[in-house]
């Protein structure tokens, strides 16, 4: 079973993963049936709100922050978007009342992008202006390459209001070609950014197609985000490139409360636990809800070795 996983096979799993990712009749079966709750449960806090508190309790009392996800993507009417966003005002006053250190992570097709630019715009800014309002924070997510542009400038302009000014971050993908330069001018406007790989299938004229030349870019771009003023957010897994942002910012003299790793629930906890130990700032992107599919085989798409390690707990329970 082992070879399964071999090097040369990761681009055609992952591709396999992402195809599957948008499977429909696989997804109903997989979020409506028992097999399908027992793979989810490594990587999705649960179905509701009061799960994905008590997993945000659990990792903070381990000196772990939380970011907490409502998954759902792609809502297909105004009515849609407005009810998930509900979910996110319920998740904030949560948080404040249990005083919790956490925020929220938003894609922007949850609240109605596809349905109008406005729509969404303003719902996610109804949202920031609420973890305003309490302290907190939104992060909004970043998805495929076609809706990169319009996410950088709805956060942008988000950014620039004055009751929402630092409450409302954004993802940037290091294996976009465009991504540097994306930074560059979200350093310039003081918006707080969480670095990651990418998770979609792009094609050669956006992105990188090596893996090799994402761990450059990676690395590269975090060393820009660590030399800027600001907080940002550093998510991955890689030991590679933890071992480069620790001995850049060593080397540069920045100090572990400059910035934070991030890593994904279920995800090399083992890591989570090491970092803290030695002094760094790390937080767990948390997800719920009942339409985790879409979420979960990416998760696979992005580390195959993943399924390994699902099938040999499977089948130990």
């Amino acid at each position: 079973m082992s070879s399964l996983f071999q090097v040369q096979d990761m681009p055609l799993l992952r591709s396999a993963f992402i195809a599957l990712s948008h499977n429909r009749p696989l997804r109903r079966f997989s979020e409506h049936s028992k097999l399908g709750s027992r793979l989810n449960s490594r990587f999705i806090a649960g179905m509701t709100l009061d799960d994905a508190m008590r997993v945000a309790e659990d990792v903070n009392r381990q000196g772990i922050a939380a970011t907490l996800d409502s998954l759902g993507e792609s809502v297909t009417s105004e009515s849609e978007a407005h009810r998930a966003a509900d979910v996110y005002h319920k998740l904030l006053d949560a948080i404040a009342a249990r005083n919790l250190n956490a925020n929220v992570s938003l894609k922007l097709t949850q609240m109605g992008l596809e349905q109008s630019a406005e729509l969404a715009e303003s719902i996610a800014g109804n949202v920031a202006e609420h973890a305003h309002a309490t302290g907190s924070f939104v992060r909004i997510d970043m998805e495929d390459s076609r809706l990169t542009q319009i996410t950088l400038d709805i956060v942008r302009r988000i950014h620039a209001r004055e009751a929402t000014r630092g409450a409302a971050g954004i993802v940037i993908q290091a294996y976009l070609y465009r991504s540097q330069a994306d930074i560059e001018q979200l350093i310039a406007d003081g918006i707080r950014v969480r670095l990651c790989k990418g998770a979609y299938k792009e094609p050669h004229e956006v992105a990188f197609p090596r893996k090799a030349d994402v761990d450059k870019n990676y690395i590269k771009l975090s060393q820009m985000l660590l030399s800027s003023p600001i907080y940002h957010g550093l998510a991955t897994h890689d030991e590679a490139m933890i071992a480069a942002v620790k001995a850049y910012a060593k080397a540069q003299g920045i100090g572990p409360d400059h910035f934070e790793f991030q890593m994904l629930y279920g995800v090399r906890r083992d890591l989570q636990r090491n970092l803290v130990r030695e002094g760094y700032k790390v937080r767990v992107y948390v997800p719920f809800g009942t339409e985790w599919y879409p979420y979960f085989m990416r998760r696979l798409a992005e580390r195959p070795a993943n399924v390994l390690f699902l099938a040999r707990n499977f089948f130990r329970s």
